[in-house]
């Protein structure tokens, strides 16, 4: 066996020096490893100790946020037509539940929840952010809670929150003017984010869909509050550490009279129709119907699809507001404006007198535009004309002042135009002329078209608010209010009325051709339905046609689909020396208007003018 051979070291001083800088380089290593930790520790600490201070408490510290009373809203004598009523719901944060199907379905068992809940709440979690509530239940009885608090350790996630909700008292007398609120949805999300308005809503999940709700929703809303609460690690509530109190929302009253309010819809008993009234002094709304209605709390908690359904396929269009939605022929209730424009242009004065047959014919023309009274009325002038209604001198007036003189002569009286009534539910209507056609329909405008406005038909068309606004300006001489409901509002310290806003008059060559016309809608009333009135008042009725019918046939009521019938049509106002009250009033398919809308009107001035509690110094 050959002996072990010994390894010799032949460099020593080359070992050395890698000794030496394998020995440098660790500990300036080390140098830089432990500056490196030093630096760290000094920004942690010192640079940013604020920081994680703030991480730490976002932590510990819990920031609940606190919903404020939405303000209420009341009549103009404070009768309350909006308030909030406590309510129970049963919430669940989505995070905190590992099967939201299958604990669903465990918690049916307990609390009733049909398929229609379940359904909603699975299709809303496709949409709904994990960490915030979302609604299973609304109105939980007070069984149903005590039931759900012995069993919620079986249900984590899941809380009985305590809450105040919207409610009308009085269903669906007021829907088409307050509006009502309901569930925020993704659409108002995104609206209010980009109006930077959606910290105002961190506590609230209602917002105003329609009506004053919705209008006044920056007043009604109020300000959220906030709680600052110690948290353990497991998110339960050791203390509370600050309160800062909403700030509730503003409560309004409006011009509307509760009492009048209520006569106009039993006056309409189901009927499909609309009731406007007017103060004339200021423009406040008094009244607002439109028949059929709908109870709008049914909306504050979520309606379900199906009873949604129902209204919006319903063919009486509850949902429609028809007192600033529903488009009408105007009909005769536009004869006294004509007749103005027939004085104040010269076409005719208080003593021209023309002849009525019973029809009247376009100069060289053989059709024959008939009179609704087929033996006509003899002679006529404009103080005849107006209170027996007669087309023939209308057919006449309008043939000899035209189209476009009759449109802008109508516009200063809203015809045509968006009142600017304080909610946004409202249409336009139709002021027809030449150039409205041509862009309509890409159609010349034609004689006829002419003929059937001069007796508020043809494409003429109208809201009864706009109805109701153009005549409280023929019982005011011209004078003009936009029509409004806000009459106070109520702040922390006083309530403060808003001042109506004042459109500039409309001025007349001749002041007096006010009084031909306004003296012809007294005389109207007074040979009519108020002949034995304690007040004196002035009317015109109309009754517009659906649809046409031929030069050579017979309209018969009896005979044809209800729905294709006349609508009845009145406007009124009283005292005639003094006007306190304006009405329009507007009944589907009704037939004649004298017959069929005149008692409604008289009624409904019977009610606001004798009432025992008037107060005739307002």
């Amino acid at each position: 066996m050959s002996p072990r051979k010994r390894i010799t070291m032949n460099d020593h001083a080359a070992e050395a020096s890698l000794f030496k800088s394998r020995a440098l380089f660790t500990f300036f290593s080390v140098v830089i490893l432990l500056s490196l930790l030093l630096v760290n520790l000094y920004n942690l600490q010192i640079t940013s100790f604020k920081d994680y201070e703030t991480r730490s408490n976002d932590n510990r510290i819990r920031v609940v946020p606190v919903a404020p009373s939405r303000g209420l809203i009341y009549d103009r004598h404070g009768q309350l037509l909006a308030e909030n009523q406590p309510f129970f719901s049963l919430e669940l944060v989505p995070e905190k539940v590992k099967n939201v199907s299958e604990t669903l379905d465990e918690l049916s068992e307990v609390i009733e929840l049909s398929s229609d809940d379940k359904q909603n709440v699975l299709d809303a979690l496709k949409y709904h952010r994990r960490f915030k509530p979302l609604t299973i239940k609304n109105r939980l009885t007070e069984e149903q809670v005590a039931e759900f608090s012995v069993n919620q350790h079986r249900f984590p996630g899941i809380t009985v929150e305590a809450g105040l909700k919207r409610h009308y008292p009085y269903n669906g007398l007021m829907t088409h003017a307050l509006g009502y609120v309901g569930k925020i949805n993704s659409r108002d999300q995104d609206s209010l984010v980009r109006n930077n308005l959606w910290a105002n809503y961190a506590a609230t999940k209602d917002i105003g869909k329609q009506g004053i709700e919705k209008f006044y929703e920056s007043l009604l809303l109020g300000k959220p509050g906030h709680l600052e609460e110690e948290v353990n690690n497991r998110g339960r509530t050791i203390r509370t550490l600050k309160s800062v109190p909403p700030e509730p929302g503003q409560d309004i009253y409006l011009t509307l009279d509760l009492k009048l309010q209520q006569k106009a819809m039993e006056l309409l008993n189901g009927r499909r129709g609309s009731i406007v009234a007017i103060d004339p002094r200021d423009g406040g709304i008094l009244a607002l119907v439109s028949s059929p209605t709908y109870d709008p709390n049914q909306f504050v908690h979520g309606i379900s699809s199906k009873a949604y359904s129902e209204l919006l396929n319903s063919k009486s269009k509850p949902l429609i507001n028809r007192a600033t939605q529903g488009q009408y022929a105007p009909a005769s209730t536009v004869k006294p404006h004509l007749a103005l424009l027939g004085l104040e242009n010269k076409t005719v004065t208080a003593k021209t007198r023309i002849w009525d047959p019973g029809f009247w014919q376009i100069p060289g023309v053989e059709r024959k535009y008939r009179d609704w009274k087929r033996w006509g009325h003899g002679w006529v002038d404009v103080n005849s004309a107006i209170i027996s209604s007669c087309d023939t001198y209308f057919y006449d007036l309008a043939y000899k002042t035209g189209v476009d003189s009759i449109a802008n002569f109508m516009e200063p009286f809203g015809f045509g135009e968006r009142t600017g009534v304080d909610i946004f539910e409202e249409s336009a209507g139709i002021m027809p002329s030449k150039d409205w056609k041509r862009l309509r329909y890409n159609q010349p405008w034609y004689i006829g078209d002419t003929i059937s406005v001069g007796i508020g038909q043809g494409y003429w068309t109208t809201t009864p608010l706009q109805l109701a606004n153009a005549t409280a300006i023929l019982a005011n001489n011209g004078r003009r209010f936009v029509p409004h409901f806000l009459k106070s509002i109520q702040d922390q310290t006083a309530k403060i009325d808003t001042p109506p806003d004042e459109l500039p008059p409309i001025v007349l060559k001749d002041p007096k051709n006010w009084d031909i016309i306004n003296e012809a809608m007294r005389d109207t009333a007074h040979k009519s339905r108020f002949t034995d009135a304690r007040y004196t008042a002035a009317m015109k009725t109309g009754t517009a046609q659906v649809f046409s019918v031929a030069q050579d046939a017979e309209y018969d009521a009896d005979n044809i689909d209800e729905r294709l019938r006349d609508n009845a049509l009145i406007i009124a106002y009283a005292p005639y020396e003094n006007p306190k009250i304006v009405l329009a009033v507007v009944l589907e398919n009704a037939g004649w208007g004298g017959v069929n809308a005149g008692p409604v009107a008289r009624a409904l001035l019977d009610e606001y003018l004798l009432r025992d509690s008037w107060d005739k110094t307002k």
